[in-house]
C-alpha cells in the first residue's frame, strides 16, 4: 500500500518543523509557500536540515518538491496547513480551485473558528471537491528556523487534541494520522479545540497590559513571571472565566487555565498567578521586543474576537474580553472586529445552540 503523500503549506518555524519530521519518517513531502523566495534556499539543497532535542529526529530531510504553485500543492493525499490563523481565509481561496475529491485538510491549529472560516471560504468559492476538513487544539512542535534552510526542534507535544467539521469525520482523518502522528486524539468537536484555546487568554492580555515596559525594554524582562503581576493575573482569570462561561452557554465543559497549567505542566496553585509562577517552563521566556507581535494581530482577531461574539450572540457577557480587543484596536490603530472572525465569516451568525452544534458534530447547517 502506497505511503501518504504529504504537502505541508507554510514554510514558518512550524512548517519547516513539520515537513523535515515527516519527510525523516519516510513520507513524501512537498513544501509550499506562498513567495517562493523565502524558500529558494530549501529548493536549491532539496530539503531541510533539521537538528533536534536529545533523542529527536535530525539529519537532512529530503523534500519531493518545494513550490509557490497551489496547483503542484494540491497533489497530495493530505494537506497540513501550518501558516498564522490570520491567513487561514487567504489560503483557502487560493487552494479552493485546486482540492479533489478524498483529500484531508488538516489546520495546525485552527485556533477560534478556523475549520468554520475556511469551509466558509471554500463554499463561497464554489469549491466542490468533498474534503475533510479538521483543525488541531494546538502545533504539535516547538521549534524555530535556524537559517533559510535549517529548522531546531525543541519538543513534541504528547498529547494534541485534534477535531474534523464535521466531527463525524474525525475518526477517519485521525486514522490517516495515526502512523505519523499518534499524538493526535479525538478533540470532540471544532467547538471544543476552538473554545479550549488558551493562547487567546495567555497572549493579547500580557501583551497589552506590559505595552509600557514592552516598548521601554524591546521585551526584556521574563515574560510569564515578571509580566504576570498579580493584578494582570486577575485580569486574566476574568478572560478566562468568561470563555469558560461562553464554552458552557454551548454545552461545553472548558478547561480552566489553571487546570490546563496543571495538566500540560504539572503546575499548580491557589490562584492563576501562583500557578503561572510555579511553572518552572516559564523561566527565561522573554517579552515579545515589539507590540506589532503575533500575540496581538493574530490572536486578538483569530482568538478573541470569535469567542466574544459567539458571547454577544447567546448571552454571555464577555466585557472583560471586549476591553482587551478594544485595547488592542486603540494601540495598532486597526479595526479588529471588522477583521477579525466575526460569526457572519464563520457561516454561523444565525444558528441557534442546537443549530450550531448540530453544524460542528453533523455538519449540517439550519434546522
Amino acid at each position: 500500500m502506497a505511503k501518504t503523500r504529504f504537502t505541508v503549506i507554510g514554510a514558518g518555524h512550524g512548517g519547516k518543523a513539520m515537513a523535515a519530521h515527516l519527510s525523516l519518517m519516510g513520507y513524501s513531502v512537498t513544501l509550499y509557500n506562498r513567495s517562493f523566495l523565502n524558500v529558494s534556499a530549501i529548493a536549491s539543497r532539496g530539503g531541510l536540515d533539521m537538528d533536534s532535542f536529545e533523542g529527536g529526529p535530525r539529519g537532512f530531510a529530503r523534500l519531493a518538491r518545494v513550490t509557490s504553485d497551489p496547483a503542484i500543492a494540491c497533489d497530495a493525499d493530505l494537506l497540513m496547513v501550518v501558516i498564522p490563523s490570520s491567513a487561514h481565509a487567504e489560503i483557502a481561496a487560493v487552494l479552493a480551485p485546486h482540492l479533489r475529491d478524498g483529500q484531508i485538510v488538516v489546520l495546525h491549529p485552527g485556533r477560534t473558528g478556523g475549520a468554520m472560516e475556511f469551509r466558509q471560504v471554500l463554499d463561497s468559492c464554489g469549491c466542490a471537491a468533498r474534503v475533510q476538513l479538521a483543525e488541531t487544539e494546538t502545533l504539535i512542535y516547538a521549534s524555530r528556523s535556524d537559517g533559510p534552510a535549517q529548522v531546531r526542534l525543541f519538543s513534541i507535544k504528547e498529547t494534541v487534541p485534534l477535531a474534523a467539521l464535521p466531527a463525524a469525520d474525525t475518526p477517519a482523518v485521525l486514522a490517516a494520522l495515526a502512523e505519523p502522528y499518534p499524538q493526535f486524539i479525538d478533540g470532540t468537536s471544532v467547538l471544543h479545540t476552538g473554545l479550549n484555546n488558551m493562547g487567546a487568554i495567555f497572549h493579547p492580555a500580557l501583551t497589552l497590559l506590559n505595552a509600557g515596559w514592552i516598548e521601554a525594554t524591546r521585551g526584556e524582562f521574563q515574560f510569564y513571571l515578571e509580566g504576570v503581576t498579580p493584578s494582570v493575573a486577575r485580569v486574566l482569570e476574568e478572560l478566562d472565566r468568561e470563555r469558560v462561561t461562553v464554552a458552557a452557554a454551548l454545552g461545553i465543559r472548558a478547561r480552566t487555565a489553571q487546570e490546563w497549567l496543571k495538566m500540560a505542566y504539572d503546575a499548580s496553585g491557589d490562584t492563576l498567578h501562583e500557578a503561572i509562577q510555579n511553572q518552572p517552563g516559564y523561566r527565561g521566556i522573554k517579552a515579545p521586543s515589539t507590540l506589532n507581535h503575533r500575540y496581538v494581530f493574530e490572536d486578538v482577531p483569530m482568538s478573541l474576537v470569535p469567542i466574544a461574539a459567539l458571547g454577544q450572540r447567546y448571552g454571555v457577557s464577555v466585557q472583560g474580553i471586549d476591553a482587551i480587543i478594544r485595547l488592542a484596536c486603540t494601540i495598532h490603530q486597526t479595526d479588529y472586529w471588522r477583521r477579525g472572525r466575526t460569526l457572519n465569516k464563520l457561516g454561523i451568525e444565525q444558528l441557534s445552540v442546537v443549530e450550531l452544534t448540530r453544524y460542528a458534530t453533523e455538519g449540517v447547517r439550519g434546522a
